[in-house]
């Protein structure tokens, strides 16, 4: 069930939203400085987890229980390298080596609600198709962003993004989708960031907050788990990058959430 949030919840989700992204600038800021020293993905989810408390919130992505997996969510924040898409787990032996592209993606419960926000951080020198496939994917986040108007629909966004991803010659990856988000980490409705014409598609409306979330690879599209139950890495170990907001739609068009104030 889609469930819309008033301008009173909207403000408390703008609020976590911003020390979200602060959160995440500061883990990003720690993962350049892989080139010049040792940084493992343990340590980047240690900081999120002091980031988190020190703010007040809660993680939202540690506990949590996915209905494919067996266990539950170790951690605050997911690590991703290079061909990994999304959900790498953190540990101490995974070390960040120049030329990785390093996938965080972490959620905040602040107050009561929930926002969601991820980014691709390219550490020292990454090559120039890389690179590109970061620009694409970044631009393809706005790009969806700003189809986000009262009366626009959950297609309107997923063609945006799917059109920038294909003109740059990337490929969409298909399992995974974004998603509602306030209330609850994970909500209706669905957000792919391609269109069929079998999907069920809903029109946009004042007080729907979604977590707008592009992951494009550099090969093909098809994903699959890892054994730890929780890890999605590119079928043909191509490199992948996800970029994520929280965005509300307001009654004029949209507001991302997860800005610095």
């Amino acid at each position: 069930m889609v469930k819309l949030k008033n301008k009173t919840e909207v403000a408390l989700l703008r609020a976590g939203g911003a020390l979200l992204a602060q959160i995440m600038a500061a883990v990003a800021e720690r993962v350049r400085t892989a080139v010049r020293t040792d940084v493992s993905t343990a340590e980047l989810n240690e900081l999120a987890e002091k980031l988190i408390a020190q703010v007040g919130g809660e993680p939202s992505f540690k506990g949590y229980r996915a209905a494919w997996s067996e266990g539950v969510y170790p951690a605050a924040l997911c690590v991703s390298l290079n061909n990994e898409v999304v959900h790498g787990l953190p540990s101490p032996d995974r070390l960040i080596k120049n030329g990785d592209l390093v996938g965080l993606d972490c959620g905040l419960k602040y107050r009561g609600y929930f926002t969601d926000m991820a980014l691709t951080v390219p550490v020292g020198q990454v090559g120039q198709a890389e690179l590109k496939l970061l620009r694409t994917t970044q631009e393809a986040l706005m790009r969806g962003i700003e189809q986000i108007a009262p009366g626009k629909k959950i297609s309107d966004i997923a063609k945006a993004i799917q059109k920038q991803a294909e003109k740059n010659n990337f490929s969409v990856v298909r399992q995974l989708v974004g998603h509602g988000v306030g209330y609850q980490a994970h909500e209706d409705p669905q957000v792919p960031n391609y269109w069929d014409k079998t999907f069920p598609d809903l029109e946009l409306r004042p007080g729907l907050v979604l977590a707008i979330e592009p992951m494009f690879n550099l090969g093909a599209w098809p994903v699959e788990e890892q054994a730890d139950g929780w890890t999605i890495v590119t079928k043909d170990n191509s490199i992948s990058a996800h970029f994520e907001h929280t965005v509300a739609v307001t009654e004029k068009g949209y507001e991302i959430l997860t800005m610095p104030l």
